[in-house]
């Protein structure tokens, strides 16, 4: 999947494909992030740098086990950044957890393609060892749209009760991000948060009134 290429399809890229041009055939452009994690139950995005809010961070070898165990019941996705920035704030916020490939400090960015092939390597060879899934197919955590959904109903709800100040809210919502991460709810946990939020919207509309 191809977020907002600057070239598609393009003769260099088939070019350097070396009889992978099937992958390239087969690529699905999207205008947005988020429309591509479109039905992801795990999103992991790779990051070389350190955010002001820890964020659950795995292992190649990790991430690749894990996402090869959920694959086997739902969409999952691995979110590599621009070749020269990496994944801005805003995009590393989408993912479930980062996977940083251990490298010398000094260094600590890799080349993009190095990154792709590290953590390729390490799916296929989880792949072969896979033990199948974790997860109940009637409980399944809830898809990435699902989650961001949740998020901007929660900072409505926490900005209407004054909880949260709408000119400084990112600090906050990526604590409530990360905690809800942990937690891993599935699809009907969230919509039994959404009713609890729905709930305190119909309350503070009955108290203006």
């Amino acid at each position: 999947c191809l977020v907002k290429p600057h070239q598609y399809p393009h003769a260099e890229a088939t070019a350097r494909a070396s009889g992978a041009d099937d992958l390239l055939a087969r690529a699905q452009v999207f205008a947005d992030l988020d429309a591509a994690l479109t039905g992801c139950r795990l999103v992991v995005g790779t990051s070389a740098r350190e955010r002001a809010v820890a964020w659950p961070l795995l292992a190649p070898r990790e991430c690749a086990a894990l996402l090869i165990r959920e694959a086997a019941v739902g969409g999952v996705a691995l979110v590599f950044g621009r070749e020269s920035s990496g994944l801005t704030n805003a995009e590393l916020d989408r993912c479930t957890y980062l996977v940083h490939i251990p490298s010398n400090p000094l260094y600590r960015s890799l080349n993009l393609a190095a990154a792709v092939q590290v953590l390729t390597y390490e799916l296929r060879c989880a792949q072969i060892i896979d033990e199948g899934p974790v997860y109940e197919a009637e409980a399944p955590p809830a898809t990435a749209r699902q989650m961001e959904s949740f998020y901007e109903h929660l900072e409505n709800v926490l900005t209407d009760i004054g909880f949260l100040q709408p000119e400084n809210p990112r600090q906050l919502m990526r604590r409530m991000r990360r905690l809800f991460i942990r937690a891993r709810p599935d699809k009907n946990e969230v919509n039994i948060l959404r009713g609890i939020l729905t709930a305190i919207d119909k309350t503070r509309g009955s108290d203006d009134q």
